[in-house]
């Protein structure tokens, strides 16, 4: 037995040494890419100083933390490791549902994990049938087109200018100033490009020309009872971070928060413009906040999660995509921007996603944990109702 205790055990002794823990992830210049990949795939992978960094968060927190590469090693790495949890952060390798990969290998394991579950995950990466879901729900969403082939005729609801993207990628891939076109022959190149390049559906929608703004929260609906931070949560069980605006006008790529400009340093020429707390009316950002977590839970998504929005001409939001896996970095990603807007340390956000995971699959986790107070969290009074 290793010096870990095994979760099966009940009482004080469950978590006496920590937790051995897996730290899924794909990572930059190590993960396998598929031979025939776009220009810009991998380019969602994280980095090693992300790796660093949440390995060095949840170790202080007295856990036992291993990397494992989410390609076609991780099978027999999680058999080896048998360990009590995994971290995913994992964008997965090949395939249309592959941020569902880790999940999926999870439940077949019976590996307890962070994050969205399966189907959670497939879906929110299809941004079509993600729209399709939202549009059943009632909530706002932009009109749109799936284009498989280039002679497909435009739908008449639609009018340029309109934007062009893949359908199943994250990080902006696939998206720059050629995804603006304006008329019939420029919607053609750009779409067959897509199909050509990314070998999946283009999605075609109106191009919004309004501010555009993300909203990440953690947590999951029901009871706050057991959490360390309690005091975190609103009476839904979710903590909604301030609204972030995404100034794209004169980044690398103008109007376009794409994969050329999320590449960048925050502080690098040509970098979007990250605005936090946003400068918006109060009533727009409770209906950002309130649209955040509708879109959230038409899907199903658990503990972490990042919505975005652009308005449109009359200044409605209208949803745009889901992620949930959204980035950790704790200098570049948008939820950390987030969370040191409001004062919430990088350690408290990762360790608060672990927690809420555990206790959302009913992981015993109380004994290693050391008495916390509100004071801890800077912003408490800061917590969206």
């Amino acid at each position: 037995m290793s010096a870990t205790t095994s979760l099966s055990e009940n009482g004080a002794a469950a978590v006496k040494r920590g937790w051995r823990i897996a730290l899924t992830a794909n990572v930059k210049g190590v993960s396998f890419l598929p031979e025939d990949g776009p220009p810009d795939a991998g380019a969602e992978f994280d980095s090693l100083q992300t790796i660093a960094a949440l390995t060095e968060a949840i170790e202080a927190d007295g856990h036992y933390v291993h990397l494992c590469q989410a390609d076609h090693t991780l099978p027999e790495a999680l058999l080896n490791l048998r360990p009590h949890f995994v971290f995913n952060i994992a964008e997965g390798v090949g395939g249309d549902a592959r941020e569902a990969q880790v999940p999926a290998l999870c439940e077949l394991l019976h590996i307890p994990y962070t994050g969205s579950r399966v189907l959670a995950n497939a879906i929110a990466l299809d941004k079509v049938l993600t729209k399709r879901i939202w549009q059943t729900h009632g909530l706002p969403t932009a009109p749109f087109q799936s284009f498989t082939s280039v002679h497909e005729p435009l739908d008449p609801a639609l009018t340029f200018p309109l934007f062009i993207k893949p359908s199943s990628e994250g990080t902006g891939m696939g998206m720059g100033p050629s995804s603006i076109v304006h008329d019939d022959a420029m919607l053609r190149r750009q779409v067959a490009w897509v199909l050509e390049t990314y070998r999946q559906p283009a999605l075609a929608e109106p191009f919004l020309p309004g501010r555009e703004f993300t909203v990440g929260f953690i947590g999951n609906p029901g009871a706050r009872t057991g959490r360390r931070r309690p005091w975190l949560y609103d009476n839904r069980g979710y903590h909604f971070f301030p609204v972030l605006e995404l100034d794209s006008s004169q980044s690398i790529t103008p109007n376009v928060y794409g994969v050329a400009a999320k590449g960048l340093d925050i502080e690098a020429t040509g970098a979007p413009r990250y605005l936090c707390p946003a400068d918006i009316p109060p009533a727009l950002a409770t209906e950002l906040v309130r649209l955040t977590r509708l879109a959230a839970e038409s899907l199903d998504v658990c503990d972490v999660g990042r919505v975005d929005f652009r308005l449109d001409a009359q200044g409605r939001p209208m949803l745009l995509e889901i992620n949930t896996l959204p980035g950790l970095n704790p200098r570049v990603s948008d939820l950390c921007i987030m969370a040191a807007a409001e004062g919430m340390s990088y350690p408290t956000l990762i360790t608060e996603i672990l927690y809420m995971a555990a206790e959302r699959q009913r992981i015993p986790y109380r004994a290693l944990l050391t008495p916390l107070v509100p004071s801890d969290f800077s912003a408490e009074a800061s917590e969206t109702a």
